[in-house]
C-alpha cells in the first residue's frame, strides 16, 4: 500500500508553495494538500489534514502549517506515521507579537492583498532574492489570491497557537526537521532546538535558502523528502546544497 502524505501549508500559502515536493513525491505515494482557508485555529487546521485520508497518514508541515502538524500529533498521534517539520516552531504567541501582526491584518484590509504581499514577502526569503521576480511573482500570485479575511482567521489562529514544546519530547514516529540556512523568521537555532527534542529527531539544513524554503529550493527540499519517505535519514545534520 502507498504511503499517505498531506502537506500542511504556511500563512497565505495554498498548494503551489508545495509544487516541487508533491510532484517528486505523487509517483510513490499518495499526496494531498490540506486546505486551511477556512481554518481560524491550529486545531481546525490539524483537523483538516487529519481528514484528508483515512487511516494512518505521514505529515508534511511548513511555517503556520508544522505547528498545525504538531498539533495533530497531539491529538492522534496513532494517525501520524512520519512527520516532516519545515521552517517552523513550536513556542505559543511572544509578548507583544500581536501587534505587530494585527497591523499587517490592518494593512490587508485597508490597501489590500499586493500591498500586504510588498510588506511581507521580502524578509521571508533569502535577502539576495527580496527582489527576484522568478520568486517574487509567482508568491506574490499565491498572496493575491488570498483574501484580508483569510488573512485575519490564520493570523488570529496564530496567535491563538498553542505551545506545543510538551509534545515534542512524545512524538515516536520518524520526525524530520527542515530549514533554509538563512531563514530569518523561524532561524536555524530555533530548527535545530525542534530536531533535538524529539526522539529520534534529524534536522536537514537546506543551504542557500530563507523562510520559504519549499519555494525556494524546491529540488534540494524534494531530494530529502523522498530520501526520507523512502528509508530512514542518516543521525544527526544533513546539509543540502
Amino acid at each position: 500500500m502507498r504511503p499517505k502524505i498531506v502537506f500542511l501549508p504556511g500563512l497565505l500559502c495554498d498548494a503551489q508553495v508545495f509544487a516541487g515536493q508533491v510532484a517528486a513525491l505523487a509517483p510513490h505515494a499518495e499526496v494531498a494538500v490540506a486546505d486551511v482557508t477556512g481554518c481560524d485555529t491550529i486545531a481546525a487546521m490539524a483537523a483538516a489534514a487529519l481528514t484528508r485520508f483515512d487511516g494512518p497518514v505521514s505529515l508534511v508541515g511548513f511555517s503556520m502549517g508544522g505547528r498545525a502538524a504538531l498539533e495533530a500529533v497531539r491529538v492522534a498521534p496513532e494517525r501520524v506515521e512520519r512527520l516532516v517539520l519545515i521552517d517552523t516552531g513550536a513556542t505559543p504567541a511572544r509578548d507583544g507579537e500581536a501587534v505587530g501582526r494585527m497591523e499587517l491584518v490592518d494593512l490587508a484590509h485597508r490597501e489590500g492583498m499586493r500591498a500586504l504581499a510588498r510588506h511581507w514577502l521580502p524578509p521571508m526569503v533569502h535577502v539576495d532574492r527580496e527582489t527576484d521576480p522568478i520568486l517574487i511573482g509567482p508568491l506574490t500570485a499565491m498572496v493575491e489570491r488570498m483574501t484580508p479575511a483569510i488573512f485575519e482567521r490564520q493570523i488570529r489562529a496564530l496567535l491563538g497557537r498553542p505551545d506545543a514544546r510538551p509534545v515534542l519530547p512524545g512524538i515516536r514516529c520518524p520526525a524530520l526537521v527542515v530549514v533554509g540556512r538563512q531563514d530569518r523568521w523561524s532561524p536555524l537555532e530555533q530548527n535545530r532546538e525542534l530536531a533535538e527534542t524529539i526522539p529520534g529527531g534529524h534536522l536537514a539544513v537546506i543551504e542557500d535558502s530563507g523562510h520559504f524554503t519549499p519555494a525556494e529550493r524546491p529540488e534540494a527540499v524534494a531530494r530529502v523528502l523522498v530520501e526520507f519517505f523512502g528509508h530512514a535519514v542518516t543521525a544527526g545534520e544533513r546539509r543540502v546544497s
